[in-house]
This record gives C-alpha cells, structure tokens and sequence, in this order.
C-alpha cells in the first residue's frame, strides 16, 4: 500500500505551529515536505527537551521533512524560492500579511511562477480586515474567539489559557482541509489558488458551542462533568439532569416529592456521588457505569494516556532517528486507511541538511551552483 499524498511537493516557509502542522499532516500522508528556515530558525527549536540539538516541539511538528537553509533577504533568494514554488504543488507560510510581498514572494509572483500553485497562508485574523498585521499566537486567539471568557465563567475560575494550541490546530487542520480541496479543483481547472486561513476564523467555525452566542441563547454546560469515585476521579458524559435520568433506575431518589428543583438536584447530586463511591474496587464501578450504559472515562495525565494498551494497539507512537544513534518517541498521525498508509517517515532535520539533496531533486542543480549560492549567503547550514 502507498501514501495517499505520495509524489507531491509542499514547500513549507513556516513557523512554530499552526503553519508546520499542516505541513507535519502533509507529509505523513506522504508529501515531499521542504522545511525553509531562515537565520534565525524555527522558534520551536528552542522548546522542548533538547537531544542532539532538536527540541521535542520542533521535532513533533516538523518529524518527516526535508530541510533547506536560506536567508530570504539575501540577494537571489527569492528568485531561487520562486524557482522551487515553480516545481512545487503547495507552499505554506505563516508570516503576518504583507511579509511575503516584501521578500518578492506574495501570491502575485507565486502565481505567476507556478500558476497550478496551491498556497495555504495561516495567519491570526487572516489577510482582510481591521485587525490585519496584529501579532496573533494561539493565546490571542483563544481569548479573542471568547473561549477563555467562556471557560472562565462556567468553571467559576480566573482566567487562564488552556495548555494546548487550540487555535493553531485549528488553523492548521482547516488549512489542510482547504489545501486539498484547491489540489482536486486544481484537476478540473488547472489552476491553483490561493487560500486564506485565519486562527480566529477558524476558532469561531469550529467551536459548537457558536449557535449560542449567534441566537443570543443562553449557553448551558453539555460536555460532561467529573466525579470523585472508587479508584479516582471519573468523567461522565453529558449533563447532571441526564446522568441522573440512567442512574435513578440504581439508586433510590433521596430528594422529597415537593421539594423545588434546585433542592432536588442537590440531594440528588449527593446521592450520586455517594453511589460512585460504594464499590468495592475500580472494576466493580466501571462495570456497574457499563451496565449502565453511561459514557464515562478514566482522568488521565498525558503520560498515562501513551501508556495505555489502547494507544499501543493503535500504534500513536512513533519511534524516529534521535540523530545520535538512538530513538526518540512522536506522536503519530491518527489516519487509518483501508487501502493506505500514513504516518512519520522520518526524523526531525538541522537547518539546512537537505540543501544539496533538494536543490538536486527538485531543481537539477548541481554541486558547484550549490556551493556558489552557499558562498553568497542565499543558502545556510546549522
């Protein structure tokens, strides 16, 4: 079986997350993937455990792409970056509005270089608009997009920015998405596009909590709630009034027939916690919550999620080349195809390894017009 992306090339001008995520997807799908990093490298380098000189952070999001070493503002760079995006389907870049026009490489020169060019830009508020050229890392977004307000209010808590990327993954998700359907149009039309990805776009498209503040309707907790129990702490999915529907049929109802509704639900929060507590061990409550028929899971750390038998039977980690002769442990892509396969196909790279090999491959260059772009500053290495 093949990788369902095998043969194409994606050309990937970006930075820390949102940008080389899609790229990371990209190429476990089998995309030829070239990461550009210029002097001062990928940010991400510098986050994460360091082995061998990658961080954990680049090497999750970058695990599995080639890499070039140039300095966009060195003389004949963009000329040779518009030379790669000529013999490439995607480039992907993450810079603010504007950049990209200033280094001689906007959507005006890419097309016209490549026009079955397909490029995916992944900016914070997108490339029209009042807040276009704002700084926007996912902490922005998330409390621009009203998640912070939201999660504030309902947990009673400050506010705070949840541990993880929302908006980046988001962005870079719903980019993929976008990219891919510009490759099938492209099939038809023989042109390719350029698409236009805002985090705080995407934020508000993917948060289904949304119908909410669009009807003015008051917004109710649906998620699910988590209870102290025999063995740990455990979610149930869905709200109180529904778990106590399932659970009535197993415990007594302590609240008095005319009691007022907030009185009966007191009692019978009570009562339920009371309930998840009397087992005698961990396995007789989950069997009691299957029985049932209650969604519920273990509280986890991440660490403990890994170690599960479900993670190892799914095959979500990854082994690659630490690059000193040993392995180091990524996350691998979720995508599970019948006629397919998908995943890492290689470590993360030094600024720069690839040069000779990609120009080669892509652009027949040889050795000596290496050598001669290295010497002029328009290629770097680590």
């Amino acid at each position: 079986m093949g990788y369902p992306l095998a043969g194409l090339r994606v050309l990937d001008l970006s930075r820390i997350v949102a940008g080389p995520y899609a790229g990371r997807l990209l190429a476990d799908l089998g995309a030829d993937v070239v990461k550009l990093e210029g002097p001062d490298g990928d940010m991400a380098r510098i986050w994460g455990e360091q082995r061998h000189g990658l961080s954990g952070f680049y090497t999750q999001q970058n695990a599995g792409k080639r890499n070039l070493g140039i300095d966009l503002k060195a003389a004949g760079a963009a000329d040779l970056v518009l030379r790669l995006a000529a013999s490439a389907d995607v480039v992907i870049e993450n810079f603010r509005p504007g950049v990209m026009e200033r280094l001689g490489l906007g959507w005006d020169a890419l097309h016209a270089a490549n026009p079955r060019l397909v490029l995916l830009s992944v900016t914070g508020f997108g490339q029209t608009g009042p807040n276009v050229g704002r700084q926007a890392f996912a902490p922005v977004v998330h409390a621009e997009s009203g998640l912070i307000a939201r999660e504030a209010f309902f947990d009673q808590a400050p506010y705070t920015d949840p541990i993880l990327s929302i908006a980046d993954t988001n962005a870079a998700m719903h980019g993929l998405i976008a990219v891919l359907s510009a490759l099938h149009m492209r099939e038809t039309t023989g042109e390719g596009q350029h698409v236009d990805i805002a985090m705080f776009d995407a934020m508000l498209a993917t948060d289904d909590y949304s119908h909410h503040a669009l009807d003015a309707f008051p917004v109710r907790r649906l998620g699910g709630e988590v209870w102290e129990a025999t063995g740990g702490p455990v979610m149930i999915a869905g709200e109180f009034r529904n778990t106590w529907v399932v659970l009535r049929a197993y415990i007594e109802d302590p609240a008095p027939a005319d009691a007022d509704l907030p009185e009966k639900a007191r009692l019978r929060r009570i009562a339920v916690g009371a309930w998840l507590k009397s087992f005698p061990d961990r396995q007789s409550l989950i069997t009691a919550l299957e029985k049932a028929n209650l969604a519920w899971g273990d509280v986890r750390t991440a660490e403990e999620a890994f170690a599960t038998p479900q993670a190892a039977a799914r095959g979500i980690i990854a082994e690659v080349d630490d690059r000193a002769g040993g392995i180091r442990r990524v996350v691998q892509a979720p995508y599970k195809f019948s006629a397919a396969v998908a995943g890492i196909r290689g470590p993360a790279t030094h600024r720069g390894e690839h040069n000779a090999e990609v120009l080669a491959d892509w652009l027949d260059m040889t050795p000596d017009e290496v050598a001669d772009l290295t010497e002029a500053g328009v290629l770097l290495t680590s």
